[in-house]
């Protein structure tokens, strides 16, 4: 993959670029029938359009059941490169975003500044720097021209509907879908309210020895740039191969940063890819990134919480219809087989100690690609999912995945009792 170059930003540009990896509606937007060539190549596009096109490929890279068997292995190889590596922008013009924003030569502005980032993802790139007191710091800056190649795939059909339907199956209103990829994608150029959000899940985990959130440092932070405390840890590659009780315990932290957040705090993290991770000792994790947080609204966060709790009692009939609540059901064949399917959503807590494993993640990705056909229900039970769930999709299976990786056996009810005492809610 290069590792310097332009961002094309118009749309045309970009068009004819995925057109080369065979950009067409859903997912086979990366799935070409070639080999390994052919998934370099389309690692290697899509690294250097950077912006939505690149999350596709993060997505693919990871959650198990988006990619046919056959293609699997070849494409993870080369699309888990766009996790933290995609081509990073030139340091000239990497400076000049940094002074636009903050008012100031870089000199100035820190003490030291290694212009060789350290990471580059989709939207920003992220260099070690130290402050005038001698604080190690990450400074991500967005990549210039990022926000017009957002742009220019939010208005490509191709583009959208392939991360559409990466997050949810046919059946959800079109325009509503894309109006929350939109939002949530727009809202991830917007690095002063990822500050916020960042120190919103530092508050809500405060005294948590395992959950670690960088500090922000706020006098270096603007709307393109986002500078907090440099925090080292294992990647979680070094992690997927570390002693099993290791990863028992770095699963555990996982379950529950995501679902105190949710539970407790009504907002999601809703982008888990591997690279957002950095891997401690003791069970400690640190989280990185949240660009993209979906709050969860007070319409639906009582059922949600609900839900957690029928699961903690292995209560069939009160979560059944809890679920029926907060996905809008009215019985017959749709609304039977939907509860059904979030049923064995929920399984690692219904049968806890459960153990999450790639075939089981598949196996949810194929059973919600099959509800699809109830669009067509002779009995009119079909509705409409709403589109606040779209991200909800994305973090289950993505969430999933992360943890089947990690490949043990984990008592997740008892850890999910812990916090929803520590908060109140049983």
């Amino acid at each position: 993959m290069a590792r310097d170059g332009s961002l094309p930003t118009g749309r045309l540009g970009r068009v004819v670029r995925l057109a080369g990896v065979g950009a067409r509606a859903g997912a086979s937007l990366l799935l070409s029938k070639g080999g390994g060539d052919a998934a370099e190549y389309a690692a290697e596009v899509l690294g250097t359009l950077r912006g939505l096109a690149a999350k596709v490929g993060q997505t693919l890279s990871y959650v198990d059941g988006l990619v046919p068997e056959a293609q699997r292995e070849n494409y993870e190889k080369a699309l888990g490169k766009l996790r933290d590596a995609t081509p990073r922008s030139a340091p000239e013009a990497v400076r000049r975003v940094l002074e636009e924003e903050l008012g100031a030569p870089v000199e100035r502005l820190f003490a030291s500044f290694d212009e060789r980032p350290f990471a580059s993802a989709s939207i920003g790139q992220v260099h070690r720097a130290t402050l005038a007191d001698g604080r190690a710091v990450a400074v991500k800056v967005q990549h210039p021209g990022i926000a017009s190649a957002v742009e220019s795939d939010l208005e490509n059909a191709g583009v959208m509907e392939g991360l559409v339907s990466t997050l949810a199956p046919k059946g959800m209103n079109a325009k509503a879908a894309y109006d929350e990829v939109a939002a949530r994608f727009r809202e991830e150029l917007d690095y002063e309210l990822e500050a916020e959000r960042q120190a919103f899940f530092a508050r809500l985990h405060t005294g948590d020895a395992r959950i670690r959130i960088p500090e922000v440092i706020r006098e270096r932070s603007s709307r393109r740039v986002l500078t907090s405390e440099l925090v080292e840890g294992l990647s979680y590659d070094a992690a997927i191969a570390a002693p099993e009780a290791d990863r028992r315990a770095w699963a555990e932290t996982l379950w529950r940063f995501v679902f105190k957040g949710n539970l407790v705090g009504g907002m999601f993290n809703a982008d888990p890819h591997p690279g957002n991770y950095l891997f401690g000792p003791d069970g400690r994790v640190t989280f990185l990134d949240f660009g993209c947080v979906q709050p969860i609204g007070p319409e639906r966060l009582p059922a949600a919480r609900a839900m957690h709790l029928a699961a903690l009692h292995r209560d069939e009939a009160t979560f059944a219809a809890e679920c029926a609540r907060l996905l809008g059901t009215h019985g017959g064949e749709y609304g039977t087989r939907a509860v059904a399917y979030s049923r064995r959503c929920f399984e690692p807590m219904f049968g806890s100690p459960f153990h999450i494993t790639r075939d089981f993640t598949t196996s949810l990705v194929t059973e919600l690609r099959a509800l699809k056909r109830f669009f067509w229900a002779k009995d009119n039970s079909f509705v409409m999912l709403p589109p606040a769930m779209l991200f909800l999709n994305r973090l289950q299976f993505g969430f999933y995945s992360v943890l089947a990786r990690l490949d043990v056996k984990v008592d997740y009810a008892s850890v999910e009792h812990a916090f929803m005492s520590e908060a109140g809610l049983v």
